[in-house]
This record gives structure tokens, C-alpha cells and sequence, in this order.
């Protein structure tokens, strides 16, 4: 059983690969912008996907940290350089979503924005968690 509920208004068409909302009681954990570098700050990928799942190994790295686990999280932003690189990497992305993050889908937003701070970066992860209370 999940420890999040997942908000769904009746009559919506179900959405795919993520939550409209999510409810949940207990310890908050957030994490800051990660990018796709390693645990040493370098990039090893240029590819769009493979910097997607660098962030969520990233992710789950930091949420573990915290005592938290992938089920655990309730939001995920995500900022992208170019949509178009986002879209055309779907596939690959999901397989490496269901791989790191499992299949459990939080909300999550997705924005197209002029350029991220680390110049390689072509995706950068805010994610948000919710521990459940013993």
C-alpha cells in the first residue's frame, strides 16, 4: 500500500507517467536543482537521457541520505534546455525511470527554460518527499 494518496478528479482522462496530485502526512524532505553529474561533480554524458538518469540515481542518492525512498516522493519539477531533446528521449527516459524510481509516479511539472547554470547540463530535478509518520 502506498503511502501517498493519489488525487484523481473523476471524469479526468488518467494521466500518464505522473500524478495530477498527491496527499501525504509525515517528515518532508526536498532536495536543491540536481543535475546529471556524478558524485565527483563531472558529467559523463552529453546524452539527454543518460543525463535524465544520472538526476534520478541523483535523486535517490540525496532522498537516501534523508531515510527516504523512491516511493516516498510526492513531487518532481523538472527543467529542461529543449523540450524537443525531453520528447524525443521518452522511451529511453521511461525505461530509466522505471529502472531508478520504480513505478511510482509523483507529480510532476516540466519546464522548457533558456539555459541551466552548469553549462552541460541539459536537465536539472527538484524533487520533493514525504516520509510516512511511524
Amino acid at each position: 500500500m502506498s503511502p501517498h494518496e493519489i488525487l484523481h478528479p473523476k471524469g479526468w482522462t488518467p494521466a500518464k507517467g505522473y500524478a495530477n496530485g498527491i496527499s501525504a502526512r509525515g517528515r518532508m524532505i526536498f532536495t536543491g536543482g540536481l543535475v546529471g553529474w556524478n558524485a565527483e561533480g563531472a558529467f559523463e554524458t552529453d546524452d539527454f537521457a543518460g543525463q535524465v538518469a544520472q538526476v534520478l540515481r541523483n535523486v535517490v542518492a540525496v532522498l537516501a541520505e534523508g531515510g527516504a525512498r523512491p516511493e516516498h516522493l510526492v513531487r518532481l519539477t523538472w527543467y529542461v534546455t529543449d523540450k524537443r531533446d525531453y520528447l524525443a528521449s521518452l522511451a529511453e527516459i521511461g525505461r530509466a525511470y522505471r529502472e531508478i524510481i520504480g513505478r511510482h509516479y509523483p507529480a510532476m511539472a516540466l519546464v522548457q527554460v533558456v539555459a541551466l547554470v552548469e553549462d552541460r547540463a541539459k536537465v536539472e530535478i527538484e524533487a520533493t518527499a514525504v516520509v510516512p509518520e511511524e
